[in-house]
């Protein structure tokens, strides 16, 4: 069963539109409904707000500011992972970015709310804010670690020797912009009293985190909140902890007694759930004329909101990647009055990645080497950095069979010198690596007396097929059909887990149902062998299948489900776990990630500089795949992600006030449709025995890694052109562009 492309099987639910989000919730009867009031200025204070007018409006239960909003619990820089800790709102008069919430108006009815909010009025003595990235530099200081706990910088060998002493060096500085995860499903939540506690439906991704963070901001006790969230219709980073929406409504539905809904617009998205820093990235390649890397170093600047760190491990991807033995990373912080940095999708590789591989592209231009070859030659036999072997590496497999299927033996050896009448055409690579992680998860298995099995987590499905790899692996390590698979998530009374984030979800959660699965069918070994009545009494268990719902030794079988309604009348139960990665010894004692090769053509209008992608093609090992249909949807996600910021996604800041000019979908560009015309994703078969039980590795995020720069190198063999301030843009390649033949 694992391994097999099952369709998905809330896949009925969703169609049919029976699949509850977040907002969609109706249990707790009528809510009432509130909206957020933004401030208007980036930086400064509350002088005065006048709450007179909205609170007399029709319908309205309450307005909140700060005057009035309940105390509120600190945010503890002790709780190692930010997503765990009090998000505290309306605390004071102080703004510390451009729409940070400054009240919340709630009334019987949406339009209502909207109406009210308003009528809001609010006086600021606005302060000097510093929004420029790139002029507000003389703040930039060292963060003590990375995210993820990563170290902050890393040295091996003498770069500065080795980079001067290279035969051939590039030295090249790379900029990307401010990014957003922008799922479907705006951020939203329903809070509704129950007695002394709080139920909140909410569109999150880690259920034990919103859970310990509503509970820390209220200072309620965690058993108190009861957090649902059966289906999440996407994350990419931006759910991985709770937002104001949701703190807020738990505050007033707290203080009213009733049932609060409260959802984000999606202009609001822009400003309050955190995006991808803005970066500076320096990279230096120095490599003899074989092109073997003598030395290699990637610096990288980036913003972070001056009160909430965060420092993107962009620089990280860098140090397991190629081999040289001489290295340098760095990570340094530029502190702005702007929104706090946060995970957007694959952290740290994607903008990584878009620099490291279109310097290695600029270092084969500059050798007149074959861009694969070049990897080829620079594989390393253990990680560079840590010294310890890889634990199942095969980007060499990924690039030489991606280049076979993708043709790569056509790619135009010299830049800009193949046309198709108006267009020029160009083939670009990259290669890409992603860490695999591992978090504590738990997950219970329950076989009823009538055969059928439930399995129960507090995992989130974002989307991206967790019911349905769930029940593969369930209905393997029992022996049942498919059909005969409930699958229950997202409630915080369930086992607990580190929930779908950060590609390790479906390892983390379906290692433990394995696991799970194994101790429950130990248990009806037991019980079965010493039953006098049992055709299985006294039989060797060595020989035990278990298959179509029944126990075989031998020859002799019996149905589970009499075994379970003999001996566990209330159902048998057993609960398997994964560690910490820190706990398990081989992530210490193994370098374990993802990798692939991707592939692209595009073309280029000769008069426009119109870049048009033709065609990509991505090859990646993963280890093994619990269900290919699924796990091909991610992988062309991401690469189709990675092409819109190559060529597309920027927010711009409006450097006077902190806002983000181009805050909704209409000027934010992302990929649509016709965008992106053929896209195929090949994996490669594998198993990573290092990584689990299950030998399987995480893909969510992979599929990103890497092909931004594919892209990118893609338009530069087109043009001759070389864009490093990312998007890549029609003025920016314009005019590079080689003459208009007549």
């Amino acid at each position: 069963m694992i391994g097999q492309g099952l369709n998905r099987v809330d896949g009925p639910l969703k169609v049919s539109g029976r699949a509850a989000y977040a907002y969609e919730h109706w249990e707790a009867g009528q809510p009432l409904y509130g909206v957020i009031v933004g401030a208007t200025i980036g930086k400064g204070r509350i002088t005065r707000i006048d709450t007179e007018d909205a609170e007399s409006a029709g319908g309205v239960r309450m307005v909140m500011t700060y005057h009035n909003a309940p105390v509120q619990g600190p945010r503890d820089e002790s709780i190692a992972l930010e997503y765990w800790r009090a998000q505290p709102v309306l605390t004071g008069p102080e703004i510390h970015y451009y729409g940070e919430p400054v009240a919340l108006v709630v009334a019987g009815t949406f339009e209502q709310a909207r109406a009210a909010a308003e009528l809001v009025d609010v006086e600021y003595a606005v302060g000097r804010g510093r929004f420029d990235f790139a002029g507000d530099d003389d703040e930039t200081y060292i963060p003590k670690v990375v995210n993820a706990g990563l170290p902050t910088d890393t040295s091996v060998g003498d770069f500065d020797a080795g980079f001067d002493a290279a035969a051939v060096r590039v030295d090249e500085n790379y900029t990307t912009p401010y990014e957003f995860s922008m799922p479907m499903e705006p951020h939203a939540c329903l809070v509704e009293p129950r007695g002394e506690d709080l139920v909140v439906y909410v569109s999150c991704q880690i259920v034990d985190a919103a859970q310990s963070s509503v509970a820390g901001t209220l200072r309620m006790d965690p058993a108190r909140i009861h957090i649902v969230s059966p289906f999440v219709g996407g994350g990419f980073g931006s759910k991985l902890g709770i937002h104001s929406e949701t703190i807020l409504a738990a505050l007033a539905a707290r203080e009213l007694r009733q049932p609060v809904k409260v959802a984000l617009t999606r202009q609001q998205v822009f400003q309050l759930v955190g995006l991808r820093p803005t970066s500076n990235q320096r990279v230096r390649l120095g490599a003899g004329r074989d092109g073997r890397l003598a030395a290699l170093a990637h610096d990288v600047t980036m913003h972070t909101n001056r009160d909430l760190e965060y420092a993107e491990q962009t620089a990280a991807t860098t140090r397991s990647l190629y081999a040289a033995p001489h290295r340098l990373t760095s990570h340094r912080l530029t502190p702005l009055d702007l929104p706090r940095g946060s995970d957007v999708r694959a952290p740290g590789e994607a903008p990584g990645l878009l620099a490291v591989e279109s310097a290695m592209d600029e270092l084969a231009d500059a050798l007149g080497m074959d861009p694969v070859e070049l990897r080829i030659r620079n594989e390393p036999t253990v990680d560079p950095e840590r010294d310890v072997p890889y634990s199942d590496r095969h980007l060499v497999d990924c690039l030489r069979d991606g280049a076979r299927r993708f043709g790569w033996e056509r790619r135009p050896a010299t830049p800009a010198s193949v046309r198709e009448g108006r267009w020029l055409v160009g083939y670009g690579m990259s290669a890409a690596i992603r860490g695999h992680f591992q978090g504590p998860t738990a997950v219970r298995v329950r076989l009823e007396a009538d055969g059928t099995a439930v399995v129960q987590s507090d995992m989130t499905d974002i989307g991206t097929g967790t019911y349905t790899i769930l029940t593969q692996v369930a209905a393997e390590g029992l022996g049942l059909p498919p059909d005969r698979v409930r699958i229950e998530l997202g409630r915080s009374e369930l086992p607990s887990s580190w929930g779908s984030g950060g590609s390790w979800g479906a390892a983390n959660s379906c290692t433990a149902v394995h696991r799970a699965c194994a101790a429950l069918r130990e248990k009806l070994l037991v019980a079965a062998r010493g039953d006098e009545r049992s055709a299985l009494h006294g039989r060797d268990p060595a020989g035990a299948v278990f298959a179509e719902g029944t126990v075989r030794i031998g020859d002799a079988s019996q149905a589970m489900g009499e075994i379970v309604a003999r001996h566990h009348p209330d159902g048998a139960e057993a609960e398997g776990t994964t560690l910490f990665m820190g706990d398990d010894p081989n992530y210490s004692a193994y370098s374990i990630h993802t990798y692939g090769a991707h592939f692209a053509e595009v073309g280029v209008d000769a008069d426009t500089a119109e870049i048009r992608l033709r065609r990509m093609l991505g090859v990646f090992s993963v280890g093994r795949v619990l269900n290919p249909k699924t796990a091909r949807s991610q992988l062309i996600g991401g690469m189709v992600w990675g092409a819109g910021a190559a060529l597309e996604e920027e927010a711009v800041v409006d450097l006077r006030s902190g806002a983000f000019v181009n805050r909704d979908l209409a000027q934010y560009l992302v990929p649509v449709h016709a965008d992106i015309p053929d896209v195929e994703v090949v994996i490669l078969d594998g198993y990573d025995d290092k990584a689990n039980v299950l030998g399987a590795k995480g893909i969510g995020e992979l599929g990103i890694c890497g092909s931004g720069a594919a892209v990118a190198n893609a338009v530069f063999n087109a043009t001759g052109t070389r864009v490093r301030d990312f998007p890549i843009t029609i003025e920016k390649v314009l005019p590079g562009l080689p003459p208009v033949e007549e």
